[in-house]
C-alpha cells in the first residue's frame, strides 16, 4: 500500500481506489485493524485513544466488497465510493448499536437508517463503526461518555473536545479518513479546532435530522469532520439535501463549492471577540495571523461589532436544556434500552431506570430544562431566552450585510487537560462561548486549523457565513489551506 492512510485525505484514497491502485476492502481492512488495535486496549491504558464506541467489522467488509464490485464494473455511484467513514454514536444505523454513549441505551439497535446514512449508502461509502461521544451530546470534552473518556491524539493527557470528540480523535489518530459528527452548540467545530481538523456545522435545514437522536431539536445539525476543506466539502455534498421525513429539512438546491475570487471577499473581524476574558494569547495570535493570511490572498478584512456575545452561552443553555428535557423523556425503561432490574412497579421503572441510566451531566441538563419550562418560570427564562435568540440572529444578519463572512476563534484555549474542567460546569460551558451563537442563529459555521499554541497543540479559527453559503466558507478555507500547511501536520 503506497499511500500513508494516516495522513492521506479521503479524496486521495478515493482516487487510488478509482484508479485500482488500492481496493476498498484493502483500505477498509487497514482502518479496521488500526481501530481494533486501539479499541481492544485496556480501559486504563493511557495510550488508548478510545475513539470508537463500537466497530462494525463484518458489515464494513461486506459494504467494501459490494462497493468494489460496482467500481470494477464501472458503476461507481459517487467520487467517494469505497471510502470508509466513521459515524458519531448518535446517528442511527440498522447495523450494530446506536447508544449515544449512554447506559440507558445499552444494546439498542435502531430499526431504521438515518437520512444521512441513506445518502452515504447510495454514494457507496463504507461504515467503520460508531465513535465515542459525550453522553447524548451533552459535554465539551468527551468525558461524560458511559464508555469512558476519549483522549486527544496530540496529547493523550488532554481532551479532544466534545461532544463529537470520538469522531475528531478517530480522524486525527488515523483511525478513519473522515467522520460525521453532530453540532448543537459547537460539538463539531470545537473538537476539530482542538485536534487540527476541518469541520462544518451546516446551515440549519440543509442536512437531514431524521435518525439523529435529538438533544436540542432547533439547534442540532449533522456535519463532516475531515482532514481538509476539500474532504469536508465532498462529504457535505453527499449528506446535504432535502429529506421529506424531516420537517426541518428545507434545502432546495445543492451547495456551490466552486472556487471563489478572494479579492471579492470581505471578512468581518469582531474585535470584541478578541478582548474577551479567557481568550488565550496564543489562540488570539493564531487567529489574527489567519486574518493576515486572508489579506495576503486578496480578501479585505474589516472591523465589525457583534454585540450580545456575553448572552450567547446562557441563552443557548436555557433553550438547549429545555428541548433536551422534552426529547429525553422518551427514555423511560419501557420502550427500549436499559431497564432497572430493581423496579417494583411502574413508578419505580421510570424513577430507577432514569436515575441509573443517565449520567450526571445529562441529569443536570434535564433538571435545568424542566425548571425553565415550569409554571412560574417559563416567562422569566425560556421565553426571554427565545427573545434574546432573536436579537442575536438580528445582530448577525446586520453584521453579514457589510461582509461576506466573519472570522473568530473557535475555542478560547488549546485542548485542556483531562479532568481539568469536568467538576466545574460553568467553566466547561464557557468553552463554547464562540460557537453557540451559530446554532442559535441557524447560520453555517466552520472550524479549520490556523496554527499551534501552548505545547505545540492545535489552534482552530472559526468562519461564520450567511445562510446557505456553506460552500463559500469551504472555498475560502480551501484557498487558505492552499497557502498554509497547518492542516498537513499530524500528531506523533
Amino acid at each position: 500500500m503506497d499511500l500513508d492512510l494516516k495522513k492521506s485525505t479521503a479524496l486521495e484514497i478515493a482516487k487510488a481506489i478509482q484508479e485500482r491502485k488500492l481496493s476498498s476492502p484493502e483500505v477498509t481492512r487497514a482502518y479496521l485493524d488500526a481501530a481494533k488495535a486501539d479499541f481492544e486496549k485496556a480501559p486504563g491504558d493511557t495510550t488508548k485513544i478510545n475513539a470508537y464506541a463500537s466497530l462494525g467489522e463484518e458489515a464494513a467488509m461486506a459494504q467494501a466488497q459490494a462497493a468494489q464490485k460496482r467500481i470494477d464494473a464501472g458503476e461507481a455511484p459517487s467520487p467517494l465510493a469505497g471510502v470508509p467513514v466513521a459515524l458519531k454514536d448518535i446517528i442511527c444505523t440498522t447495523e450494530g448499536t446506536t447508544t449515544a454513549s449512554s447506559k440507558i441505551l445499552t444494546g439498542f439497535r435502531a430499526p431504521y437508517d438515518a437520512g444521512v446514512v441513506d445518502r452515504m449508502r447510495a454514494a457507496g461509502l463504507v461504515f467503520l463503526g460508531k465513535t465515542n461521544m459525550d453522553e447524548f451530546a451533552m459535554g465539551s470534552s468527551t468525558e461524560t461518555s458511559h464508555l469512558g473518556i476519549t483522549r486527544n491524539p496530540w496529547d493523550t493527557a488532554r481532551v479532544p473536545g466534545g461532544s463529537s470528540g470520538g469522531s475528531a480523535a478517530a480522524v486525527a489518530a488515523g483511525l478513519a479518513p473522515f467522520a460525521l459528527g453532530s453540532d448543537t452548540g459547537g460539538s463539531i467545530r470545537q473538537p476539530c479546532a482542538l485536534t487540527n481538523l476541518t469541520g462544518v456545522k451546516p446551515t440549519y435545514g440543509s442536512v437531514s435530522r431524521y435518525g439523529l437522536m435529538a438533544y436540542g431539536s432547533s439547534l442540532d445539525q449533522i456535519g463532516p469532520m475531515a482532514k481538509d476543506a476539500a474532504d469536508a466539502a465532498a462529504l457535505l455534498a453527499v449528506i446535504s439535501g432535502k429529506d421529506e421525513r424531516d420537517s426541518t429539512s428545507v434545502m432546495e438546491k445543492p451547495f456551490d463549492f466552486s472556487d471563489i475570487n478572494m479579492k471579492e471577499i470581505k471578512i468581518g473581524i469582531p474585535r470584541n471577540y478578541f478582548g474577551m476574558p479567557g481568550l488565550a494569547d496564543d489562540v488570539k495570535a493564531c487567529v489574527l495571523g489567519a486574518a493576515e493570511t486572508f489579506r495576503a490572498l486578496g480578501a479585505k478584512a474589516i472591523d465589525i461589532d457583534l454585540p450580545l456575545i456575553d448572552y450567547a452561552v446562557p441563552t443557548y443553555l436555557i433553550i438547549a436544556c429545555a428541548e433536551a428535557s422534552s426529547n429525553l423523556s422518551r427514555y423511560d425503561g419501557v420502550k427500549y434500552g436499559y431497564r432497572s432490574p430493581d423496579a417494583a412497579d411502574i413508578h419505580d421503572v421510570y424513577y430507577k431506570t432514569r436515575s441509573e441510566g443517565f449520567g450526571t451531566e445529562v441529569k443536570r441538563r434535564i433538571i435545568l430544562g424542566s425548571f425553565v419550562l415550569s409554571s412560574g418560570y417559563f416567562d422569566a427564562y425560556y421565553k426571554k431566552a427565545l427573545q434574546v435568540r432573536g436579537l442575536i440572529r438580528a445582530a448577525f444578519d446586520k453584521a453579514l450585510e457589510g461582509c461576506d463572512m466573519i472570522l473568530s476563534p473557535a475555542t478560547p484555549t488549546v485542548a485542556f487537560e483531562i479532568g481539568g474542567k469536568i467538576q466545574d460546569p460553568i467553566a466547561m460551558y464557557l468553552a463554547d462561548i464562540y460557537t453557540t451563537s451559530v446554532n442559535l442563529t441557524g447560520l453555517p459555521g466552520l472550524a479549520a486549523p490556523c496554527g499551534f499554541g501552548e505545547g505545540g497543540l492545535p489552534v482552530g479559527m472559526q468562519l461564520i457565513g450567511r445562510a446557505w453559503e456553506d460552500g463559500r466558507l469551504l472555498s475560502a478555507v480551501k484557498a487558505y489551506q492552499g497557502a498554509t500547511d497547518f492542516h498537513k501536520r499530524w500528531p506523533a
